[in-house]
């Protein structure tokens, strides 16, 4: 189930680096000097217990949310001081986002679904539809390319919202409890095509999860406790000490 470790030279350079990120919402501390890096090529989890901050330090990493405190560096860039308008260029071609429940747009085709980053990155409508029926093709929901989202099944549903993820071809993904929503079969067959896939591409995925299964398939894990970053060594040693 688990992927083969990373060679030593994958690990040289963080694609994305971020360093004391402290976040709150409203009286609760969500993060608490959080540091964590991510290399090219790696799919890297996040675990912890609900309410840990997990979701939190995703939107940080991804530009969806600006930290109160510490950086975010992707390519050179401080994510965390670029304007919104530089953020949603970086989520249509460079990031790609997958939300625990998928979030396709309910009036459009799966094929639609998949197109939409595309179009809205200039591209023509044939060749968007062309691009998205291979990406879907790959997830092997090719033939649900006419379906809506409520006429599909939980794990179709999310196999699309992978290839809406991967269509740009990104050089990361954030993955928000992808198979939070499945069962343990859906969650397999969703897992197994995205690790496939990241590794075909050479895209780097930080995959948020509270399950162990889930965990198992990334090269590396760490924990988040309190707001912060611990190994998943370190977390497994306090946890057992309480």
């Amino acid at each position: 189930m688990s992927s083969p470790p990373m060679s030593s030279t994958q690990k040289t350079v963080p694609v994305l680096a971020a360093r004391g990120l402290a976040k709150t919402h409203g009286r609760t501390q969500a993060l608490r000097g959080a540091s964590v890096e991510l290399h090219p090529g790696e799919i890297l989890a996040v675990t912890g217990a609900s309410g840990s901050g997990k979701s939190t330090l995703l939107h940080c990493l991804a530009g969806i949310v600006h930290p109160d405190e510490g950086s975010v560096v992707y390519a050179e860039q401080r994510l965390d001081q670029l304007p919104e308008q530089r953020l949603s260029e970086l989520r249509r071609t460079e990031f790609g986002v997958v939300f625990q429940f998928g979030q396709l747009i309910p009036e459009l085709t799966a094929l639609d679904n998949v197109a939409l980053p595309l179009l809205l990155a200039g591209a023509s409508r044939k060749d968007s539809h062309e691009r998205a029926g291979e990406w879907l093709e790959r997830f092997g929901v090719r033939g649900q390319g006419e379906l809506r989202p409520g006429e599909m099944s939980g794990g179709q549903a999310q196999r699309v919202s992978l290839a809406r993820a991967l269509v740009t071809g990104p050089k990361v993904v954030f993955a928000d409890e992808p198979t939070g929503a499945l069962d343990s079969l859906a969650s397999e067959g969703v897992m197994t095509a995205l690790v496939h896939t990241a590794r075909e591409s050479g895209t780097a995925v930080l995959l948020i999860t509270h399950d162990a299964q889930v965990a198992a398939y990334a090269d590396r894990e760490v924990h988040l406790r309190d707001g912060v970053v611990v190994s998943a060594e370190d977390a497994w040693t306090l946890e057992g000490a309480l």
